[in-house]
């Protein structure tokens, strides 16, 4: 009985030496959650609590940064600053490419970084090394950002590959970086007056959406230099000029709004249009000139060089006008080719004057007899269209008495007899009918006329489309 009694003391007594060391254990392991529970809240990015190593580690720091920046304590739907003076916000653009000019459309590609600088104190954190606090797209959502739009834009859309490319940076007194990817397509009004040797002024321009400039002031944060590019090529255009401006912008019903302009200065390329367009033209225009020194009685050869080279012209100014705006005034290009067109189709003009003239000369010669009945005018086809002297004959004119004396009432027989002096010739000046008979009589002249004629008006007209346009 004694044995008994011994043994459930000592069960007893081993009971209570295993429950006081379990309660030791337990307030060691309690107190050690308790240590990393504090240095997980007030030490960002510290140890993690136990109790988090399951979670999603990045919800997790998110939701301490909120914690951090105090954002359930305030009303992001107000500006900072809500009632006060306008908030200031610094703009700096880096250009990274502009991707395409449409002259059809009128607008421009471009690919930018846009960078906010701003101040909201309600962001404001307690640091003990000052270091500023980079956060993505997910916490701008909750914050309130500047809402800044580019005016006269037809599509944009923010970069999201592989992430949205957004960036919010935010220091311990409040200053905020706010930077975005961004692809924005503008309109550019251009001025084609002086295509394809124009120059064009082409402006990205951004604004506040909602807010005035009583509640929200637009610059650029370091003046001129806010406005960075990368080194940038184009295939049709050569960028002179980027520079930044500002100014203000009125709407009748919401007021004066802050505006930047981001202006660059684009000058074509010529050397694709003179290899394409000009270069072509004048070698049509050159070979036009070909048929006056092919025999006015060639019909087939001279007819078919005239047809070609119209017909060339007519798809050269058919295809660069497919490529341009259908716009309401004369282009530099236009006034080129259609003079071209002028002179080609001048040149098919010629010889049907040409053709005509013979056709008459002939028939004159065969009523005068001076060609045989048997003249078969193909044989003609071989003849060099040149003037020769035995071709025809000249009849001298008539002496005809003078019958007018200088003074009315002296009679004939009065007048003195007045000889020109020995070396003088007497010439008579023809009429315009005389002239037009001598050219009808002599259509191989017009031939010879236009070859000296047309390629100097040409010249001229270049020297002076250049000298104008270049």
């Amino acid at each position: 009985m004694r044995v008994d009694v011994l043994t459930c003391m000592a069960v007893a007594v081993a009971s209570l030496v295993a429950m006081a060391t379990g309660g030791r254990n337990s307030g060691r392991r309690k107190n050690k959650e308790v240590f990393l529970g504090e240095n997980s809240k007030f030490k960002f990015g510290g140890r993690i609590d136990y109790k988090l190593k399951r979670q999603d580690s990045t919800k997790t720091l998110l939701i301490k940064s909120e914690q951090l920046l105090r954002i359930e304590e305030h009303d992001f739907a107000l500006r900072p600053g809500f009632g006060g003076a306008a908030i200031p916000v610094g703009i700096d653009v880096q250009v990274e490419s502009i991707d395409s000019i449409s002259e059809v459309n009128m607008d421009f590609t471009m690919t930018l970084y846009l960078r906010h600088y701003w101040k909201d104190e309600r962001l404001a954190f307690p640091s003990r090394n000052n270091l500023s606090r980079t956060f993505d797209s997910r916490l701008v959502k909750k914050i309130w950002v500047p809402d800044v739009f580019f005016v006269h834009s037809k599509r944009s859309f923010i970069h999201d590959t592989t992430m949205e490319n957004i960036m919010l940076r935010v220091y311990p007194d409040g200053n905020i970086l706010y930077s975005v990817r961004v692809t924005v397509t503008a309109l550019c009004s251009m001025d084609f007056s002086s295509f394809p040797l124009d120059t064009q002024n082409c402006s990205l321009e951004l604004e506040s959406y909602a807010y005035n400039e009583n509640d929200l002031m637009l610059y650029w944060k370091n003046g001129n230099d806010s406005l960075r590019t990368d080194e940038i090529v184009l295939s049709q255009f050569f960028i002179e000029h980027f520079h930044a401006s500002s100014g203000l912008a009125f709407y009748s019903s919401t007021g004066w709004y802050n505006r930047l302009f981001i202006n660059f200065i684009l000058r074509r390329h010529i050397f694709f249009f003179m290899l394409q367009t000009y270069f072509p033209t004048m070698l049509m225009v050159v070979l036009s000139w070909v048929s006056f020194w092919i025999d006015r009685r060639a019909v087939p050869a001279r007819v078919s060089l005239g047809i070609t080279t119209v017909l060339t012209m007519s798809t050269i100014i058919t295809g660069v006008s497919s490529s341009m705006p259908q716009v309401s005034y004369v282009k530099a290009v236009d006034i080129y080719l259609w003079t071209s067109f002028l002179f080609v189709f001048l040149s098919v003009i010629e010889y049907a004057a040409v053709n005509y003239c013979t056709t008459l000369e002939e028939m004159r010669k065969m009523k005068k007899g001076k060609i045989p009945s048997t003249f078969n005018a193909s044989q003609a086809m071989a003849f060099d269209g040149c003037f020769h002297d035995n071709d025809i004959e000249l009849t001298p004119f008539s002496r005809v008495a003078p019958t007018l004396t200088s003074d009315p009432l002296t009679t004939p027989a009065q007048t003195p007899d007045v000889r020109p002096a020995e070396g003088t010739r007497l010439r008579r000046q023809r009429s315009v009918r005389e002239n037009v008979d001598l050219l009808v009589s002599n259509s191989y002249m017009i031939d010879s006329y236009s070859r000296l004629a047309f390629p100097l008006s040409y010249l001229l007209f270049n020297t002076i489309y250049w000298s104008l346009y270049s």
